[in-house]
C-alpha cells in the first residue's frame, strides 16, 4: 500500500468516528449533487475507487466502464443531450490520459463535460520524485479544455466544482478538467463548514440577445435573397428550443439542410428538406444562413467547388461565440447570442409579412429531392445474401420510422456515410455520431449515454473497424442491462475486407481483418442476445426482436466484402502518391 492511500484511508476512518467532521469524498459527491448531477461515468482505480463507492451510497448513479476513453464519450454524449456537464472519472497518469481524448472531443463538439481525475501530490509531481502514476495532469490538460483547475483543499472543493460548472456550460460549452489530488479526497474539515463552502450555480449561461442593429442587418440580408438556404447544426439541436427553431424555418420558408446530429429537429421527410438534394442547395443557393453550424471541414469550409461561383454567397450566422464569425468565409450579418432567444428577435422582426422565396427556387429543390429519393428507393429494397450497404441500410430506415424514439448511434466510414444520407431522423437530439472530428469508437460509449440519459431504446450501427476501437464496452451494456442493440456492418476489414497485401508476402493486408468473424459470439458472452444474419430480412427481424425485449443485442450483419469504398465519403483527405500509381498495380483499385 503507498503512503499515499494509507494516509486517505486513516483520514477517512478519523473522519467516519466523527460526526461534526466531514472529508473530501464527501464534499465532492455533496458539490455535484448540490448542482444537480445525478450520473458519473467512470473506470475505478487508484485513488477514486472509494470516491465512486460513496457516490452510489449517497444516491448517485455511478456507471462504470472497461476502458476511461469510453466513460468519457458517454460523459459528453451526456452533455450533449441533457445541457448538463456529463461528469467522468477517472484515475490518474494513464487513466486521466485515455479519459483526455473524450474531453478534446467534448471540447471540439462544444458540449459540457466535466472529467475529474485523481492525481498524484504537486510537492512530488514537482520536483520529479517519482510518484506512482507521476504526471502534471493540469498542464496536459489545459491545451485541449476549455478551462482546467486543480483543487488543494477541502474547503475549496465548493468553488472548485462550481467553476468547472460554470466554465462548461458558459458560452460556447466545452469540456473542463477537474484535478484532485488523492491526499485531498482525505482531507477533513468541520461537516457546518464544509456544508457552507459548497456553491450552487445560479445562471450559468444566461440568454444572449443579438443588438436591434444586428437583427436587422440579418433580415435586409435575408429578404434579398432570391435562393436562400438554411443550414441546421448540432448546436440547434443542443440548444433545445426546437419549436422555436420549427417556427424560424417554416416562417422564412427556405429549404434547409440538417448537419448530421441536427436531423430530426424538423422530421426529414418535412416538405423544406433538402437533404436529399443537398448539391443542388449548397451549389445554388445565394444566401446560406447558418444555425448552430459551423463552417469547417464538415461543408468544405464553405468553399470550393461544391459552393458554386466563388463569393456568389452571402452568409448569415447565428453563434454564441463572436470569433467564429468569418472563420472561413465573410459573414454579413454576424447575430451574436443563443439560438433561442435570436430565433425570437428573428421572428418578431420579420413579421406576419414576410414573403416566402419563389417557387422557381423551393419547386427545384422539392424536385431534386423526390427525383433522388425515388431513385435511391429500389437499392434499398434488395434481399441480396451477404448483404450491400443499401439492403441492411433501407430495413433500418423502416424500422426507425416505425419507432421515432429510438436513438441512432452511428459510425463507421461507410456504415456512417450510407447510415446518414439512408436512415431518416423524426425527431430532435435521436441522433448521436463521431461528430466535428470525425473521430472512431465513440459507439459503445454514446450509446450507453443516450440509454441512461433518455431511457429509451439505443440502436447503434457500427462498422467493424469502429466497432474494434471499443467494443469490450458490450460488456458494460451487459451489465447494466441496457436497452441497447447493436448492429455491426461486418465486411472484414476496414472500409473493404477483400484487400491484398502488395509484397505478396503471407500477412494479411494492413486493411483486412479475421474473416467470417463472429462478434455475436462476443455479446453471448456476456448473456447479451447474439445474433448473425447475412440478408435483410433477417436483418429485420433481429431488430424488431431487439426493440421488442429491450434486451442487450448485438447482430453481426454479413456484408460483402467488396461493398465498401476507400474512406467512405472522404477519400480525397487521403493523400494520393504518384510513386504508388506507378510501382503497384493494386492502388488503382482502391
Amino acid at each position: 500500500m503507498s503512503a499515499m492511500t494509507q494516509s486517505i484511508e486513516t483520514n477517512v476512518a478519523e473522519a467516519a468516528a466523527t460526526d461534526s467532521l466531514t472529508d473530501g469524498f464527501h464534499l465532492l459527491i455533496d458539490a455535484l449533487k448540490l448542482n444537480g448531477v445525478e450520473t458519473i461515468y467512470n473506470v475505478p482505480g487508484i485513488p477514486i475507487t472509494d470516491l465512486g463507492r460513496y457516490a452510489q451510497a449517497q444516491g448517485l448513479r455511478v456507471l462504470s466502464f472497461r476502458h476511461e476513453q469510453h466513460a468519457g464519450y458517454a460523459a459528453a454524449a451526456a452533455g450533449f443531450l441533457t445541457k448538463k456537464p456529463g461528469i467522468c472519472m477517472t484515475v490518474s497518469a494513464p487513466g486521466f490520459l485515455n479519459g483526455l481524448t473524450a474531453l478534446a472531443h467534448a471540447t471540439t463538439n462544444c458540449w459540457p463535460m466535466i472529467l475529474i481525475s485523481g492525481s498524484s501530490e504537486r510537492e512530488i509531481v514537482d520536483l520529479q520524485r517519482g510518484d506512482y502514476e507521476e504526471m502534471d495532469q493540469l498542464a496536459i490538460a489545459r491545451p485541449h479544455a476549455k478551462a482546467a483547475y486543480r483543487i488543494l483543499h477541502a474547503e475549496d472543493i465548493g468553488l472548485g466544482v462550481a467553476r468547472a460548472i460554470r466554465a462548461s456550460l458558459s458560452g460556447r460549452p466545452g469540456g473542463v478538467y477537474l484535478d484532485v489530488p488523492g491526499a485531498l479526497l482525505g482531507q477533513t474539515m468541520d461537516a457546518l463548514e464544509g456544508q457552507k463552502s459548497l456553491i450552487k450555480v445560479v445562471e450559468p449561461n444566461p440568454d444572449s440577445v443579438p443588438g436591434a442593429e444586428a437583427i436587422s442587418r440579418a433580415v435586409e440580408v435575408l429578404k434579398s435573397a432570391k435562393k436562400p438556404l438554411i443550414i441546421l447544426g448540432k448546436g440547434a439541436a443542443y440548444a433545445q428550443c426546437d419549436d422555436k427553431i420549427k417556427e424560424l424555418v417554416e416562417t422564412l420558408g427556405f429549404p434547409y439542410l440538417p448537419m448530421s446530429m441536427a436531423k430530426g429537429l424538423l422530421p426529414d421527410n418535412h416538405p423544406q428538406c433538402a437533404s436529399a438534394a443537398r448539391s443542388l442547395a449548397l451549389k445554388e443557393s445565394d444566401c446560406v444562413f447558418l444555425i448552430g453550424a459551423r463552417l469547417n471541414w464538415l461543408l468544405s469550409h464553405g468553399q470550393g467547388k461544391a459552393w458554386g461561383e466563388k463569393g456568389a454567397k452571402k452568409f448569415v450566422q447565428i453563434d454564441i461565440e463572436p470569433i467564429e464569425m468569418d472563420s472561413n468565409q465573410p459573414i454579413a450579418a454576424p447575430l451574436i447570442g443563443d439560438i433561442g432567444s435570436t430565433a425570437t428577435a428573428l421572428l418578431e422582426a420579420v413579421g406576419s409579412d414576410w414573403k416566402k422565396p419563389s417557387e422557381d427556387w423551393t419547386g427545384a429543390v422539392r424536385s431534386k429531392v423526390k427525383a433522388n429519393i425515388e431513385k435511391m428507393a429500389p437499392r434499398l429494397k434488395n434481399n441480396n445474401s451477404p448483404m450491400d450497404y443499401q439492403g441492411s441500410l433501407g430495413v433500418l430506415k423502416e424500422l426507425i420510422a416505425e419507432n421515432p424514439d429510438v436513438v441512432l448511434v452511428n459510425e463507421g466510414a461507410n456504415a456512417l456515410d450510407q447510415a446518414r444520407s439512408i436512415i431518416d431522423i423524426f425527431k430532435p437530439r435521436k441522433r448521436l455520431d463521431v461528430g466535428t472530428w470525425g473521430i472512431m469508437g465513440i459507439g459503445m460509449g454514446s450509446a450507453i449515454a443516450a440509454a441512461v440519459e433518455t431511457g429509451n431504446q439505443v440502436l447503434a450501427i457500427e462498422g467493424d473497424s469502429a466497432f474494434g476501437f471499443c467494443g469490450m464496452e458490450i460488456e458494460t451494456v451487459c451489465r447494466y442491462n441496457l436497452p441497447v442493440c447493436i448492429v455491426i456492418m461486418n465486411n472484414n476489414g476496414i472500409y473493404r475486407g477483400d484487400g491484398t497485401n502488395w509484397s505478396g508476402g503471407e500477412d494479411p493486408s494492413t486493411t483486412v481483418f479475421v474473416k467470417g468473424a463472429r462478434y455475436d459470439k462476443m455479446m453471448e458472452a456476456f448473456g447479451g442476445v447474439g445474433v448473425n444474419v447475412d440478408n435483410p430480412d433477417a436483418l429485420r427481424r433481429a431488430v424488431k426482436d431487439a426493440f421488442a425485449s429491450r434486451k442487450p443485442t448485438l447482430i453481426n450483419a454479413v456484408i460483402a466484402e467488396d461493398a465498401g469504398k476507400e474512406s467512405g465519403n472522404i477519400g480525397n483527405l487521403n493523400p494520393s502518391s504518384v510513386v504508388a500509381q506507378k510501382r503497384y498495380p493494386q492502388a488503382k483499385n482502391i
